[in-house]
């Protein structure tokens, strides 16, 4: 066990994951090979309400925080973090990329884009400074003796659903990350936590 690391360098981790995070997700978008469940409900929003698929994602994470209630999770500064940086990294990193027509591309895109996604999940849920909305109900239930994995994979699923019926693309990029983002933070999570607090399971010497 190892002493938990400074506040700067988790701070510092924290930010890169959610910038990665975001850019991921992008990533999966401009690959228009299928969205991610929580991208699938975040673009049914935007196109009912006219709303960038960024802002839409920062509206539903303060709307997902009412769910911590019930399972007692803890708000941390990496949750207000989450919900607004996220959210930016989205929109700025599809105002960055261009549209690419391209199909070996694309498929490149949506793959990274989901590998990204995960590790970066491993980043900022592992710099101990709060779990994101989504994120905080992937603890919360892992903590109840729920592998991680099958944690995050339900999420997701449910989501999907949701997304779906409110008009939200679903491809084959929605299936590849559904099925794959569970296992992808249960490998990435206990290898990228500079806390190792934020590991269910684990326990660090103060």
């Amino acid at each position: 066990m190892t002493a938990v690391p400074r506040l700067w360098i988790r701070l510092a981790v924290l930010v890169a994951g959610l910038a990665l995070f975001g850019a991921g997700l992008a990533l999966m978008v401009e690959s228009h090979l299928g969205l991610g469940p929580w991208m699938v409900l975040n673009e049914g929003l935007s196109d009912l309400t006219g709303i960038t698929i960024g802002r839409v994602g920062i509206l539903v994470g303060l709307v997902v925080l009412l769910l911590w209630i019930p399972l007692g999770e803890r708000f941390g500064v990496g949750t207000l973090f989450n919900v607004v940086l996220v959210g930016v990294s989205v929109d700025v990193t599809l105002a960055l990329v261009p549209d690419i027509e391209a199909v070996p591309i694309r498929w490149s895109l949506l793959v990274g884009g989901v590998v990204l996604v995960g590790a970066a999940t491993g980043l900022y849920v592992g710099a101990g400074l709060g779990p994101g909305p989504r994120d905080g109900l992937m603890t919360g239930i892992a903590r109840r003796g729920i592998p991680i994995s099958r944690a995050r994979t339900g999420i997701e699923v449910t989501v999907l659903v949701g997304g779906w019926l409110l008009g939200g693309t679903v491809g084959v990029g929605t299936v590849l990350f559904a099925l794959g983002i569970g296992p992808l933070v249960g490998f990435f999570l206990p290898r990228f936590a500079v806390d190792r607090r934020a590991v269910p399971g684990e326990q660090v010497a103060a």
